[in-house]
């Protein structure tokens, strides 16, 4: 068969010498042992956690060795493309604070693109119609529903489904019957001439796996659709060669496909990348790991921090716990260095799966955000709320200066510690909400109405706001004995049988009058901060009303 003939009756045109395009797209000009990674995700319209796990990664690997990070964007198949998505994809990622070097969307240096698969039909083509003269490719025929009967056969008789062996059924075919069926006009496929032995194995070096032993590949892949567009097998493995990416960061579901694309570099001429596979992310489901599911877990989609309000280097840290097995006691060690300066290890990365608790989330989240100061907190809130919060929490910044105090409280700041209240963006301005006029919530009473009544209406008959809070607590102190409460805390604990209760029973009452709380902050200062006016208001709104 004249394959030269073939291949330009499959791939009509002038096409560039191969060796044009290894001018074109040079080795790259970096230090020594520098990194080239990418990220390329396919224009879904979902970004998950998955993608975040990974791009941290090679975003830390590329840049501590000197490296490059880019964004290719994995397009050839249309019916999944979302309109929009690449810029949700940069989006999400710039907000994790992941930054690419270069790539779709990105600037940079443009040597190495285009950065989006479907610009690049060309190149992928010129590489299959060399595949075809070299006898490493031919067409393939099949309709799909003779390819869905032969996988029901494979089912039927226990073997592996796939186009190879005795079911690659135009990969024998004469020149006569693929001219015959090429004169007819039936569609066609270009499809890999497998070379591999399925009986023979092999070992590879995963860079996170360390030594897997897997078996040779036999799949005739398809490597161009009937449309000229490549699949993504082939494409990644054109894409990364010429844009030199030297490592390949990726879940652990792609290591079955990793024959296959070992074969796809040396059919092509190809040095391969490095290839580390990642743990899949799981959780706790009753008492078994399973992973997380995009259907079953909101937590797997990155808009569910953004809508949570997560802080994202709150985020980011749990990600590099999870990621490097010793990030935690550099963090906690070094917790005001930048999370650049930490030495991450693609050694260090774990081989099995990694458990994601949102509980250890939460953990990390609050004490990151009790680290920040009030300047920043109002910042991250203020831009959470102008794009998530309601109207009346956007109005909740018309005075800075209000808000500050406010957060000062709440977060802590000028005591002997912290307080770690805030878990994220959403569940603060919630926190904060009885400050404005958003309170709703309304914790039970835990005493009569009688009693409710007559601590709110003797407190009102002393309060006043010029009070300091030692002489607003000696009032507190004096109500509750006079209602029959411990003013002192030492007397209720020596004889609790001979009080009502103590003085912090009749502060609750006042604090849920006034925040809808039974747990808050310091009240004197929040009834300093709220004034007078208010908090008056606030107790005598709260009084049960009686015929």
């Amino acid at each position: 068969m004249d394959l030269n003939l073939l291949a330009e009756r499959l791939l009509p045109g002038e096409y560039p010498l191969l060796e044009a395009y290894e001018k074109q797209y040079p080795p790259r000009d970096l230090p020594k042992n520098a990194e080239v990674t990418r990220l390329a995700p396919s224009p879904t319209g979902f970004i998950h956690l998955g993608n975040l796990f990974v791009a941290i990664a090679n975003e830390r690997i590329a840049h501590r060795s000197g490296g490059k990070l880019y964004l290719r964007i994995e397009d050839t198949d249309l019916k999944r493309k979302v309109e929009g998505a690449v810029e949700a994809v940069i989006s999400a990622l710039d907000y994790f604070d992941i930054t690419f070097d270069e790539g779709a969307e990105i600037g940079g240096d443009d040597t190495y693109g285009p950065w989006y698969q479907r610009q690049r039909a060309q190149i992928y083509r010129a590489y299959a119609k060399e595949l075809i003269r070299q006898g490493r490719a031919y067409p393939c025929f099949c309709t799909e529903e003779e390819l869905s009967a032969l996988r029901e056969e494979q089912t039927a008789n226990k073997e592996v489904t796939g186009y190879y062996g005795k079911y690659a059924r135009c990969r024998d075919l004469t020149q006569e019957q693929i001219y015959a069926a090429l004169d007819a006009g039936k569609p066609y496929v270009i499809r890999l001439r497998s070379l591999g032995d399925p009986t023979e194995k092999f070992t590879f070096h995963d860079e996170i796996k360390g030594d897997v032993t897997v078996t040779r590949n036999d799949q005739d892949v398809v490597i161009l659709k009937s449309d000229g567009i490549p699949t993504y097998h082939f494409a990644h493995a054109v894409d990364d060669h010429l844009m030199r990416t030297t490592l390949v960061i990726r879940g652990e579901e792609w290591l079955a496909s990793l024959p296959i694309h070992l074969e796809l570099f040396e059919a092509l001429g190809f040095r391969p990348p490095k290839y580390g596979h990642n743990c899949s992310l799981m959780k706790m489901d009753g008492g078994s790991k399973r992973k997380l599911s995009k259907r079953k877990d909101p937590e797997l989609s990155l808009s569910f921090y953004r809508q949570e309000g997560y802080h994202p280097f709150a985020v980011k840290v749990y990600m590099l716990t999870l990621l490097n097995s010793d990030f935690e006691e550099w963090h906690a060690k070094f917790p005001d260095k930048p999370l650049e300066e930490f030495p991450f290890r693609i050694g260090k990365m774990s081989r099995s799966g990694a458990l994601f608790d949102l509980d250890k989330l939460n953990d990390i989240s609050r004490n990151e955000l009790s680290r920040l100061t009030v300047q920043e907190m109002a910042a991250f809130l203020k831009e959470w709320a102008l794009a998530f919060g309601s109207e009346a929490q956007q109005a909740y910044f018309a005075d800075e200066a209000y808000l500050a105090e406010v957060l000062a409280l709440c977060m802590g700041v000028g005591g002997k510690k912290r307080r770690k209240d805030f878990v994220t963006a959403k569940q603060a301005m919630e926190e904060i909400g009885y400050f404005f006029s958003d309170y709703a919530r309304r914790d039970a009473y835990r005493v009569s109405d009688e009693t409710r009544n007559a601590v709110l209406d003797g407190f009102l008959a002393t309060y006043s706001a010029e009070n300091d809070a030692q002489v607003w607590f000696s009032k507190v102190k004096e109500l509750a004995a006079s209602l029959g409460y411990a003013a002192e805390m030492r007397d209720y604990k020596a004889d609790p049988a001979a009080y009502r209760g103590n003085v912090s029973d009749v502060a609750e009452v006042l604090r849920i009058a006034v925040t809808g709380r039974a747990n808050s902050p310091d009240l004197w200062t929040i009834m300093h901060i709220l004034g007078e006016e208010r908090t008056r208001a606030r107790i005598l709104a709260a009084r049960v009303q009686t015929d």
